[in-house]
């Protein structure tokens, strides 16, 4: 019987949070009714602009190399740090949660944030946007990896330690090869998660596609606009095979 109205009481929570939340964002499917205004606004996306379509491909690949980077960058940059925020790695207490710490409040950052700051003060282009998303990665990946490391088998890292390694020594040659897999798993998540990330950076003054989506949509070259989103849907797609394909090999 305890159990039921826990039920019962749980479904009225999320019922009054589902009502609140739709009056707070002014949700109304009414809204929906002047669907022909959308039609005749989707119809002025075709046909598709081919002209530029070179300009686009290297936009393209602009946006993949800004993901790359940022995301190789914050797992170089992660990695040692996510040793001395891992307790079992860790040389002091002071050290694990002060890199905590740290780790949590960069990781509380969104990109775009960094973005705007970065952008305002290296001025437009890729650049900043890279940085951004290597700062953000610094975060997610130390939390990630500290996590994995504390997870880690001690045998090996006892067994070191015992025939005279030092401590570093051991801590990299005995956890890493046991947590790398999960670790490079981690770097193609967060690299397919850096790809949406440069897009929105671009809306900014990132570059990339992002920004060609952007500036295509202000100054209504809607033919345009059309081939920008069937590229980007392109890339994500591919993208998203190629790193399930690669997770699937190293686990």
């Amino acid at each position: 019987m305890w159990f039921k109205k826990s039920n019962l009481l749980t479904l009225a929570i999320l019922i009054l949070l589902v009502f609140f939340s739709m009056r707070l964002t002014e949700f109304d499917l009414s809204k929906f009714k002047d669907f022909r205004n959308m039609i005749d606004f989707l119809s002025q996306w075709f046909p598709m602009d081919f002209s530029l379509l070179p300009d686009m491909v290297q936009d393209t690949l602009e946006t993949l190399a800004m993901a790359f980077l940022g995301s190789v960058l914050g797992l170089v940059i992660a990695l040692p740090i996510s040793f001395i925020a891992a307790r079992n790695t860790s040389p002091s207490p002071f050290l694990f949660q002060t890199s905590r710490i740290v780790l949590s409040f960069v990781r509380s950052i969104p990109e775009i944030v960094f973005g705007l700051i970065l952008l305002t003060t290296l001025g437009l282009g890729p650049f900043p946007a890279v940085i951004a998303i290597m700062f953000h990665n610094v975060g997610v990946f130390g939390k990630l990896i500290s996590e994995l490391i504390e997870a880690a088998d001690p045998g090996p890292q006892e067994a070191m330690k015992a025939v005279g390694s030092r401590t570093w020594v051991a801590n990299l040659f005995s956890i890493l090869p046991q947590i790398w897999p999960n670790v490079l798993s981690q770097f193609f998540y967060r690299f397919e998660v850096a790809i949406r990330t440069s897009l929105v950076l671009g809306f900014i003054g990132g570059g990339g596609i992002g920004q060609r989506l952007f500036n295509d949509f202000k100054t209504f070259q809607y033919s345009s606009v059309s081939l920008d989103v069937l590229i980007i849907m392109v890339m994500v797609i591919i993208i998203d095979f190629f790193a399930s394909y690669i997770r699937k090999r190293i686990i």
